[in-house]
């Protein structure tokens, strides 16, 4: 199995991904929560808002709580690399490798010679998925892919070899 999934076609820059760094990624999203949360864009403003109040009523009621330590953040944040299932967004990826002017679709190429068309516009929402419960996709791998609204999340895109821009 490739490892390394290249972006190819009427692309300015041919780009290679390398799922197995994502890891690292600040961009990685939980794929346990993702598509659980609501995908809403609230008033930034009344969240702030709320947010300060909350806080606020809490220090009042029950007097200042100071932020846990360093050292168990960091804990946490290694258990949660070490157990969880992660993907990142396809779209910094397809904006760095700059399609021409008159590419319109992106074709996901899998399994065995399959491939699926995506608009420029689908193709930059979805999720690429590259990890399982702390591990690397091995056997189906090494990316699924997600839509974005998660409507097929129990049966992903598995096997992508690449993806060429049209």
């Amino acid at each position: 199995m490739e490892t390394i999934i290249p972006i190819k076609g009427k692309v300015k820059y041919k780009i290679t991904l390398d799922p197995g760094v994502w890891i690292f990624d600040d961009r990685k999203v939980d794929l346990n929560t993702y598509f659980k949360q609501e995908q809403m864009q609230e008033d930034s403003l009344e969240e702030y808002t709320k947010s300060v109040s909350k806080h606020w009523d809490r220090e009042i009621m029950e007097g200042a709580v100071y932020p846990p330590t360093l050292k168990t953040e960091v804990k946490f944040q290694k258990e949660k690399v070490l157990n969880g299932t992660f993907g990142i967004p396809f779209k910094p990826f397809l904006k760095n490798a700059e399609p021409e002017q008159n590419a319109v679709n992106v074709i996901v190429e899998y399994g065995d010679q399959e491939q699926l068309t995506l608009s420029l516009e689908e193709a930059s929402t979805i999720i690429l998925g590259f990890s399982k419960d702390g591990k690397p996709l091995r056997e189906d791998g090494p990316l699924h892919v997600y839509y974005q609204d998660g409507s097929n999340k129990e049966n992903p895109i598995r096997n992508v070899t690449g993806f060429t821009v049209e």
